[in-house]
This record gives structure tokens, C-alpha cells and sequence, in this order.
């Protein structure tokens, strides 16, 4: 059984796709920065890939995020 995709994912995977950093996603969603940090290693894991390069400036995504993030977009603005 595939595991179900959680929207609350794909937001806090964009919110850090935008801001470039874990920190600065989780203020702007009133969560930890660890949280974010494990919501993004779950939606990895479901991916089955790295989704970000982690690097001492913050983060950028990798191929496969560079993939996912158009359709987050468009599947989150269609939740809001």
C-alpha cells in the first residue's frame, strides 16, 4: 500500500523551495525548523529521492525537486 500524500507536505516543501531555507519556511508556517526538517525528509522518503541540496547557505532544490515543484504549485493553488 502506497503511502497517502499529505498537502500540509507539498505547502511546507514549496514555502522552502521559495525561501531557500528550512528556518525561514517554518516561521512563515508557525512550526519548528525541525518539523520542517522532518516533513522534508517524509516527502523524500516518499519520493523516493534527495529533493534538496543542503548546503551552509541555505538549500536549493535538486532535479527531481526541480521536477516536483511546478506540480506542488499548481496542486496547492488549487487547495487554496
Amino acid at each position: 500500500m502506497k503511502p497517502t500524500l499529505d498537502s500540509d507536505l507539498l505547502r511546507t516543501f514549496v514555502a522552502v523551495a521559495e525561501t531557500g531555507n528550512f528556518t525561514k519556511a517554518a516561521e512563515q508556517a508557525g512550526r519548528t525548523q525541525s518539523a520542517v526538517s522532518m516533513q522534508m525528509k517524509k516527502l523524500e522518503s516518499m519520493v523516493g529521492d534527495s529533493l534538496f541540496e543542503r548546503g551552509s547557505r541555505g538549500v536549493a532544490l535538486t532535479r527531481r525537486g526541480g521536477e516536483l515543484i511546478g506540480n506542488a504549485r499548481r496542486i496547492v493553488s488549487l487547495l487554496d
